[in-house]
C-alpha cells in the first residue's frame, strides 16, 4: 500500500502514531484560520470578477464527487440558458504557459485529468492555472459569460466567491475531524457552517448534515473506441480487472459490486500516471475503470477496457434551492 493510501487510511480509521502530529497540525489551523481572517477582513488580495462566481470544493483531502457535480451545474445551468465557464488548478498539469486553455484533444499529461474529463464531457470553455484569478481573466477575456464555476478552490481565498458549494463524502464523512497533516482537513470542521451548501455524496436523502447526492451509473464506454453499450454488457457475477485512481478508490469498486459484478480492485493514488505495463493484469479479464482514469489511458487501451460513466444527481431540494440562487445572482436573466 502506498504511504498515501496508509495516511488516508489512518486519518479514517484512527492511528495512535497521529497524535505526534498535534504541534504541526495547531500550526497549520492557525495558518488557515488567520488566512479565512484576512479574506473575510478585507486584507486580502483578492479578485473580484464581473460574473458571479460559484465554488464548488471541500474541505478534505481526496475525491469527494466535485467533477461528477460540475458536470451536472454545467448542464443545469445551460437549460436555462446560462453561459457558462469554469476555471480549474488543473493538478499535476503541464502546460507550455499559464493561464492554458484546454481544449478536447489535449493530453491528460498536459492540462491534468479533471479538466480533461470536463471538457470532453461537456466542451465548457475551461482554463487552468493555480492562480485563479488569473485563470478568471483569461477565461472572461476569450468568452462571453454569465457564471463560472470553480472547480476546487475553496480555499484558494484570493478569489472572491459569490456561492460556496462543499463536498462530503457520505460514508467517511470527516475522518477523525482533524487538521493536516494529523487528518484530512484542509480546513477546520466548524468551516462548514459558513458555506452556502454542504452535499453529501452517497446519501440518499437530504439531512441536517446537507444535501443528499448519489452518483448513478449511466452506461459503459469502451476506452479505445469510444463506443458506449448499457450496463447490461456485462452478466452478472462478471469477473473484471477494476482501476481506480481516485481520491476514494473503495468507492468505486463497492459501485461495481452494487451493478452485481465481481471486481478484482487496483487501486491507485489519486491522479496517477498509468503505462500499459502497470495494466498488464493477469487472469486476462475486461478491464474496467473510472472515466477520470480512462482519459489517461486511451492511446495505449486493449480492445476489452471500458470506463464506467456516472452522473451525479443531487437531491430535488439542492436543485430548488440552486434555481433561487440563480435567480438572486442574475435577476436580469431570470
Amino acid at each position: 500500500m502506498a504511504f498515501s493510501n496508509r495516511l488516508l487510511d489512518a486519518w479514517y480509521k484512527g492511528h495512535p502514531a497521529l497524535a505526534l502530529l498535534g504541534p504541526l497540525e495547531s500550526l497549520y489551523r492557525r495558518v488557515a484560520e488567520r488566512k479565512r481572517a484576512a479574506f473575510l477582513a478585507g486584507q486580502a488580495d483578492t479578485y473580484r470578477p464581473p460574473v458571479p462566481l460559484v465554488v464548488v470544493g471541500n474541505i478534505t483531502v481526496g475525491g469527494t464527487g466535485k467533477t461528477p457535480l460540475i458536470l451536472w451545474l454545467i448542464e443545469h445551468c445551460r437549460a436555462r440558458g446560462l453561459r457558462v465557464g469554469v476555471v480549474s488548478r488543473g493538478y499535476g498539469a503541464k502546460p507550455p504557459q499559464l493561464p492554458w486553455r484546454v481544449t478536447a484533444e489535449q493530453g491528460a499529461e498536459q492540462v491534468g485529468d479533471e479538466p480533461l474529463l470536463i471538457v470532453q464531457r461537456s466542451g465548457v470553455p475551461l482554463v487552468i492555472d493555480p492562480d485563479r484569478s488569473r485563470a478568471v481573466r483569461a477565461l472572461l477575456e476569450g468568452d462571453e459569460l454569465d457564471l463560472i464555476l470553480s472547480d476546487d478552490g475553496l480555499q484558494h481565498y484570493r478569489l472572491a466567491r459569490d456561492l460556496e458549494l462543499v463536498l462530503v463524502d457520505a460514508a467517511r464523512g470527516l475522518g477523525n475531524r482533524r487538521c493536516l497533516p494529523a487528518g484530512p482537513l484542509r480546513e477546520p470542521a466548524e468551516r462548514l457552517q459558513s458555506v452556502d451548501a454542504v452535499l453529501c455524496n452517497g446519501a440518499a436523502s437530504d439531512s441536517n448534515d446537507g444535501y443528499g447526492m448519489q452518483l448513478r451509473p449511466t452506461a459503459l464506454v469502451n476506452v479505445r473506441s469510444g463506443d458506449r453499450v448499457g450496463l447490461g454488457h456485462f452478466l452478472p457475477e462478471q469477473a473484471v480487472h477494476a482501476v481506480a485512481g481516485i481520491g476514494n478508490p473503495q468507492r468505486f469498486f463497492k459501485t461495481l459490486e452494487a451493478l452485481n459484478w465481481r471486481p478484482i480492485p487496483h487501486a491507485f493514488a489519486d491522479h496517477a500516471v498509468y503505462s500499459s505495463a502497470e495494466l498488464n493484469f493477469t487472469p486476462h479479464l475486461p478491464l474496467l475503470m473510472t472515466e477520470k482514469d480512462a482519459v489517461k489511458c486511451r492511446a495505449f487501451a486493449a480492445a476489452d477496457w471500458w470506463y464506467l460513466a456516472v452522473d451525479a444527481v443531487p437531491s430535488e431540494a439542492f436543485a430548488a434551492w440552486f434555481d433561487v440562487q440563480l435567480a438572486r445572482l442574475l435577476p436580469n436573466r431570470f
